[in-house]
């Protein structure tokens, strides 16, 4: 991030109505960007991050991904050969699409072998199947098989907290690997703590319905709770939706392969998979402070060590404008009458200690 940038990010957060030129707020159509080398990290930020919009990246964007090159077959389709010498072993999440699970579906686990051989069983009987659509989702290939070159991460998404806070204490972390038949699908939801995510098509083809926020509360039924499915005729049923006619069509998205999209920050989404293999970005509040803290001090050694110059990527001024919107969250949760009920004695940094060093780095970035 450089430094007009992030001055115009901060700007647009403080709510000074800054407008980011030739981008509209409801677009009636999702931008596509072609070419890596025209399209920097600022023109993401001020096209798409601040303005909260969608976006598709062309399939150049993720030619030189390992799974890209290994997983797919010269036709195009998943090489189900190579994944089973690589990983036919490992135990992988299974979920059953046809049954309702609350707003999700029931999971099983399996041995990528054993779903590759459901897989095929099911294109063969013309996709049926007695044990339903079964749709691997949520494998967390990337942590357990840290040295294999399954992807480059994107310069766009490079300020990542979740990942980040997962990758310090070394349990988890938010990047999944989807695979499925067509039929498969995920239900409609917005992604954890309303935060941004993409997606990739290694290969196969997908349908997005994406609703802007907001759009989810003319979807919700009589009792308050968002659908399961959008595309369900229970909808059009007015006596259990009653305010579902104020609902605007959903945005579409058909994802090719190779192609990444982004679904920015509270955006409902519901996913349908023509053919696909993805590659993928509750808390209580003392882990809440945790994971502020962990990314506070992350930020704040690059700001202590100017480790990098104005420029594309993270940077300082990147690091600067994270701490800023951290100080803000931290501040908001310090001063929460829930928070102040929490026995914080044995956190190190005491919250109000940690908001103060974020508030004096906030000023020094921002001194000339």
């Amino acid at each position: 991030m450089d430094r007009e940038t992030r001055a115009l990010a901060d700007s647009h957060f403080r709510g000074l109505g800054v407008d980011v030129p030739g981008v509209g707020q409801a677009p009636g159509r999702v931008a596509f960007v072609s070419e890596p080398g025209a399209f920097s990290y600022a023109d993401f930020v001020r096209g798409f991050l601040l303005p909260n919009l969608p976006c598709v990246f062309s399939s150049a964007f993720t030619q030189g991904w390992g799974s890209r090159r290994r997983w797919v077959t010269p036709a195009g389709r998943p090489d189900f050969d190579h994944l089973l010498r690589t990983y036919g072993d490992v135990v992988v999440p299974v979920a059953n699409c046809g049954v309702q699970e609350y707003n999700s579906n029931p999971k099983e686990h399996m041995t990528l072998r054993d779903y590759i051989t459901y897989w095929k069983e099911y294109i063969q009987a013309g996709y049926s199947s007695p044990r339903g659509c079964l749709y691997l989702k949520d494998w967390h290939l990337c942590r357990d098989f840290p040295v294999e070159d399954v992807f480059t991460l994107p310069v766009y998404f490079s300020s990542d907290w979740l990942n980040e806070f997962w990758d310090a204490l070394d349990v988890d972390d938010y990047r999944f690997v989807y695979a499925g038949p067509a039929g498969s699908w995920s239900p409609f939801h917005a992604d954890i703590f309303r935060s941004f995510s993409w997606s990739v098509n290694v290969c196969g083809r997908k349908k997005w319905l994406l609703f802007p926020p907001g759009q989810e509360e003319a979807l919700r039924d009589r009792h308050g709770n968002l659908p399961y499915d959008v595309t369900s005729p229970a909808l059009c049923d007015t006596h259990l939706h009653p305010r579902n006619q104020l609902a605007g069509p959903p945005l579409e998205i058909t994802q090719e392969a190779g192609e990444m999209v982004f679904v920015p920050s509270g955006w409902h989404h519901q996913v349908h998979n023509l053919v696909i293999m993805r590659s993928c970005s509750g808390i209580n509040f003392e882990e809440f402070y945790h994971f502020l803290k962990v990314i506070a001090e992350k930020r704040l050694l690059v700001l202590r060590e100017a480790a990098a110059e104005d420029g594309a990527g993270l940077g300082f001024e990147q690091a600067a404008f994270d701490v800023g919107r951290i100080t803000e969250v931290l501040a908001s949760l310090v001063a929460h009458p829930d928070f102040q009920r929490v026995d914080t004695s044995a956190f190190s940094p005491q919250p109000k200690e940690l908001l103060q060093q974020l508030r004096e780095a906030v000023d020094a970035a921002a001194a000339p």
